[in-house]
């Protein structure tokens, strides 16, 4: 499966590449750019309260549990890379619906 540059699946997972809003009303993990997928938290970005937010959220997107989602670099940046352990097809699936769902 071929998808943008926002996900890449790796042997034990799939890395992905978020630009998060903190402050953006209510949660939401969604399609953004080619490059990157766009994450709204309502968290504020004090003492890593939208990190946390953050690894709940694509957690939840993807079906896997807290301990399975990493922040790998950009932990105080609005762009991130994060690493979700789990089946890559399975995960790649997931985040190929948030791209283009099913109508």
């Amino acid at each position: 499966m071929i998808g943008p540059a926002a996900w890449r699946s790796v042997d034990d997972g799939l890395t992905i590449a978020v630009r998060v809003t903190p402050r953006g009303g209510r949660d939401a993990l969604a399609a953004g750019t080619p490059e990157h997928f766009t994450a709204r938290l309502a968290a504020a970005p004090v003492d890593g309260a939208a990190n946390a937010e953050l690894v709940i959220l694509v957690a939840k997107t993807f079906g896997v549990p807290k301990r399975a989602v990493t922040i790998v670099s950009g932990e105080t940046a609005r762009l991130k890379r994060l690493h979700i352990l789990g089946n890559a097809t399975v995960l790649a699936e997931i985040a190929s619906a948030l791209y283009w769902p099913r109508a």
